[in-house]
């Protein structure tokens, strides 16, 4: 790299943004012209369409994904039950959602390679007073989840996917967010499906879940201003955001694909180096969708000047584990795997408006450590 480039910035929205300008001046005409705001005509097309994308039988949009999560918590609790348990890794969105929801949270390992929850570990955290478990596909993989649902429809357990990294992930036929009972998505500009602002949907095939999802985003009514439902919010995904994340939702299989490219040259660089300095997480095949280009390191400070020196930002996801925040308050655990991830993981530039030369600075930085 030249003294003269730029560092390789680990995102850079202002590309999308210039790449998708006129589709999304017109769909802003378009609302305008419409003169709905909320909860009208793109908002209605873009649940079809989503719904269709990933093959469930409803979308429902929201505010945000941690709305999402929160919704989809609420709703799919069994009566007399209240704890939710989650992996500690994840940024701690499943533990605020269910701390808004008033649901007492534990924590389960994960597993060494996936980085998602063990199902070993989960077994002997699926207490009587346990009614969700968050399966939460780090980083864009959709994990390996049949022998964590049958434990779970086993002790009467559902399962709440987080899809916030993982859209247009899939298994053979079947996509991230279509294996559990209800899974909750984020569109975060920076997610790999990304509104120009805050959004969220909840999806599932469950009638009857989706039905109680639609009621605690309107306050909990049944009809105008009569409350049936304890717990409701005021959380609707707006119609500049529905009509723009429609715009991008039929790019999403081509950016997930670029996503995978971009990781697997940063693994191919990696092998020149020793791997106790750093690992590129695989990202390969369709169940990842590579929402991150994340590495592993034991010296990961250091492995991180170096890179900065050589013009690659970086930056870590997720360096604290949910027991370990303050502002939690939660009972402290002992999780070995999530400690230690926590201690090692690190991120590199991954967007799909990336340039040739950009990747070949990273890979030539990745090749460059010592």
């Amino acid at each position: 790299m030249t003294e003269a480039r730029q560092p390789v910035p680990l995102n850079d929205l202002s590309r999308g943004i210039a790449r998708d300008a006129a589709a999304m001046l017109d769909a802003t005409r378009r609302v305008f012209e419409s003169g709905y705001v909320v909860q009208g005509p793109e908002h209605a097309l873009f649940e079809k369409e989503l719904a269709a994308y990933l093959a469930v039988e409803h979308a429902i949009g929201l505010a945000s994904g941690t709305d999402a999560l929160e919704l989809a918590m609420k709703a799919a609790m069994p009566p007399g039950r209240s704890t939710i348990v989650t992996a500690a890794n994840a940024g701690g969105y499943s533990t605020t959602a269910a701390r808004r929801a008033g649901f007492t949270v534990s924590y389960a390992d994960v597993d060494e390679d996936s980085l998602c929850l063990d199902v070993n570990a989960l077994d002997g955290v699926l207490t009587d007073d346990v009614g969700v478990v968050v399966v939460t596909h780090l980083y864009g993989l959709l994990t390996d989840i049949d022998d964590l649902l049958a434990l779970c429809r086993d002790r009467g357990v559902r399962v709440l996917e987080d899809c916030a990294q993982s859209i247009g992930a899939r298994r053979g036929s079947r996509m991230a967010g279509t294996w559990g009972d209800i899974a909750a998505i984020s569109f975060y500009p920076t997610k790999n499906l990304g509104a120009m602002g805050d959004g969220g949907a909840v999806v599932t095939s469950n009638g009857g879940l989706a039905a109680r999802v639609r009621q605690l985003r309107q306050y909990g009514w049944d009809e105008k201003y009569h409350v049936e439902l304890q717990g409701g919010v005021n959380s609707r995904l707006d119609e500049l955001q529905a009509a723009y994340l429609r715009l991008r939702l039929p790019q999403l299989d081509g950016f997930n694909e670029r996503r995978r490219e971009i990781v697997s040259r940063y693994g191919r660089a990696a092998t020149r180096v020793d791997r106790a300095l750093l690992q590129i997480l695989p990202a390969d095949g369709p169940q990842h969708v590579a929402h991150l280009a994340v590495g592993r390191s034991t010296k990961r400070d250091d492995v991180r000047r170096q890179l900065l020196d050589l013009g690659v930002r970086t930056d870590v996801h997720f360096p604290v584990p949910d027991y370990d925040q303050p502002g939690f308050a939660v009972q402290r655990v002992t999780l070995p795997v999530t400690s230690r991830v926590s201690g090692e993981v690190l991120s590199l530039p991954c967007f799909p408006e990336m340039t040739e030369q950009e990747i070949d600075d990273v890979c030539a930085a990745i090749g460059a450590l010592r």
